[in-house]
C-alpha cells in the first residue's frame, strides 16, 4: 500500500511541478496562447491538486496511526510482540527519507511560485507526521505484529492486514512471508518484521489459530 501511495503522489506532484514552473517563471502556455502568470483559474487549479495532495497523504496517515492504535493492544491478542531491531532500523530509515523528500518536495514548489502554497503545504504537513509517527513509535514500541484468532496484523511504516478466512497456503521466499487465499489472492508481509528468536513461536501460534487440514504451510521452519 505504501508503494502504491508513493506512486500516486508521484503521478500527482508532477504535472503540479510543471504548472508550478510555467506559473513562476511565466513561461508561456502555446495552447491557452497566455503567458504563466495569467494562467486562467490557476487558483481553483492549485487549490484542486493541494486538495488531492493532501487527502492522499491524509489516508496513509490515518492508516498508519489505527494500525499502530490497534496492534497496541497487546491483551486483544493471542500473540503480539515488537518487530526485530533490523525491522526498526529500516522502517526509521524509511520515514526519514520519506519525510525529507516530502518537505523538500513542497519547498521546491513554494519557491518557485507562492501560487503553489496549497500544494507545498499539502506536501510539508505529511514530512511532519512522519516525524511523529517515528517518534511515537519509537518511544512506545508501536511498530509490532499481532495475531489474533481471525486475522494476522503488521503495522510498522505501513499496515499489512491478513485474514485467514479463505487462506490456503502460507509459505516462505526470499526473506517474505505469503498468504495465499482462493481466488488467487496473494498477500505478503518481510520475514523481518518477526524476531529471529520468535519466528517458531509465531509460526506454532499461527497454526493453532488456522485449520492446518485447509492450510498448507510451505517452508516456515
Amino acid at each position: 500500500m505504501n508503494r502504491f501511495i508513493n506512486a500516486l503522489l508521484l503521478f500527482i506532484y508532477f504535472p503540479t511541478l510543471l504548472i508550478t514552473i510555467f506559473v513562476g517563471f511565466d513561461l508561456p502556455i502555446q495552447i491557452l496562447r497566455v503567458p504563466g502568470s495569467e494562467l486562467p483559474y490557476k487558483e481553483y487549479i492549485f487549490m484542486g491538486l493541494g486538495i488531492l495532495i493532501l487527502m492522499v497523504n491524509i489516508r496513509r496517515s490515518i492508516r498508519r496511526w489505527m494500525g499502530m492504535h490497534i496492534v497496541g493492544k497487546v491483551k486483544r491478542f493471542k500473540w503480539n510482540f515488537a518487530v526485530s531491531a533490523e525491522r526498526k532500523s529500516r522502517v526509521f530509515t524509511y520515514l526519514v527519507l520519506e519525510g525529507m523528500i516530502l518537505a523538500i518536495a513542497g519547498s521546491a514548489l513554494y519557491i518557485i511560485s507562492k501560487d503553489a502554497w496549497l500544494p507545498a503545504l499539502a506536501l510539508v504537513l505529511p514530512s511532519i507526521d512522519n516525524l511523529a509517527f517515528m517518534i511515537m513509535g519509537k518511544q512506545r514500541d508501536a511498530f509490532r505484529v499481532g495475531l489474533s484468532s481471525k486475522a494476522l496484523i503488521v503495522a510498522d511504516r505501513d499496515v499489512t492486514l491478513l485474514y485467514f478466512t479463505g487462506l490456503r497456503k502460507v509459505s516462505i521466499h526470499q526473506q517474505t512471508i505469503y498468504f495465499d487465499y482462493i481466488k488467487e489472492l496473494q498477500l505478503s508481509f518481510p520475514l523481518d518484521c518477526i524476531q529471529p528468536e520468535m519466528k517458531d513461536e509465531f509460526f506454532a501460534q499461527l497454526k493453532d489459530q488456522v485449520n492446518t487440514d485447509k492450510v498448507f504451510f510451505s517452508k516456515v521452519s
